[in-house]
C-alpha cells in the first residue's frame, strides 16, 4: 500500500486541491451569492432552443473529466501534470472572477414544454445548482481541458477512435450548457477564451521545458514552489 501510494502520489495533489480549496471556495460562493449579481446575457441567448435531452452530455462531464484525470494518473504522469495545471489553473482564475465579480443568469425556463425523465433530471439538476457563478463556464472549459489533454498525448496520437470521441463529448457538453439554460453564451465565449491562454502557456510553449532545463519533474518544480 505504501509503495502504491508513492508511486501515484502526484494523484493527491488533484484530490487535495478539490477538497482543500476549490471545493469550499465553490460553496462558499454558491451560499451567498443569491442576490445582488451581475446578470449575464447576449442576445443570441434568445435564440436558442431549451432541449432537456442535453442533461445526458451534461451530467456526462462527470465521469469525462474524471475518468480522464484518473487514466493520466496511473498511465502517464507527464500528461497528468499537464492536465492538472491546466484545470486547477483556470478554475482557481473562475473562484476569483466569482468572488470579485458576483453573476449569474435567468435563462431557465419557468415551465418545461415537456414532461419526461430528462425535464425529471433537469429539474434535479436546477435545484442543486443554483444560477450564479456562472462566468466563465467550468464546463466548457474542464471539457476543453481534458480534450486538449487526449489530443497531445503521445499514449493517443495513434488512437484516432478516442480522439474523435472525445471531441464528439467534449462538444455535446458545450453545447448542453446553452440548450439547458445553465449559461449564457458569454461564458461559454470567455471560457473559450481562457482555455485557448492556458493552451498556449502548457502545450505550445510546453511547462514541461522547465523540468527539462532543470532537470527536475514538473511535479517536483511545483513542490518546491
Amino acid at each position: 500500500m505504501v509503495a502504491f501510494v508513492k508511486r501515484y502520489s502526484h494523484g493527491l495533489w488533484a484530490l487535495a486541491y478539490l477538497i482543500f480549496i476549490y471545493l469550499p471556495w465553490f460553496s462558499f460562493l454558491e451560499r451567498n451569492v443569491t442576490r445582488n449579481y451581475h446578470l449575464i446575457h447576449m442576445a443570441v441567448d434568445d435564440f436558442l432552443p431549451f432541449n432537456e435531452i442535453f442533461v445526458i452530455p451534461y451530467l456526462l462531464w462527470f465521469p469525462y473529466v474524471l475518468g480522464v484525470i484518473l487514466w493520466f494518473v496511473f498511465n502517464n504522469k507527464s500528461d497528468f501534470w499537464k492536465l492538472f495545471i491546466f484545470l486547477a489553473s483556470g478554475m482557481t482564475i473562475f473562484l476569483i472572477v466569482s468572488t470579485v465579480y458576483p453573476n449569474g443568469c435567468d435563462l431557465r425556463p419557468s415551465v418545461f414544454p415537456r414532461d419526461n425523465i430528462c425535464t425529471q433530471l433537469v429539474l434535479r439538476l436546477y435545484n442543486s445548482d443554483t444560477n450564479t457563478n456562472i462566468f466563465p463556464s467550468i464546463h466548457v472549459y474542464n471539457s476543453l481541458g481534458v480534450h486538449f489533454g487526449i489530443v497531445n498525448s503521445k499514449m493517443f496520437l495513434k488512437n484516432q477512435r478516442v480522439r474523435t470521441i472525445s471531441l464528439i463529448m467534449c462538444t455535446l457538453i458545450i453545447v448542453s450548457t446553452m440548450c439547458l439554460k445553465q449559461h449564457s453564451t458569454f461564458d461559454v465565449l470567455t471560457a473559450f477564451l481562457l482555455a485557448t491562454v492556458m493552451y498556449f502557456l502548457i502545450y505550445v510553449l510546453d511547462i514541461e521545458t522547465l523540468s527539462v532545463k532543470s532537470h527536475k519533474p514538473v511535479g517536483e518544480l511545483i513542490s518546491r514552489n
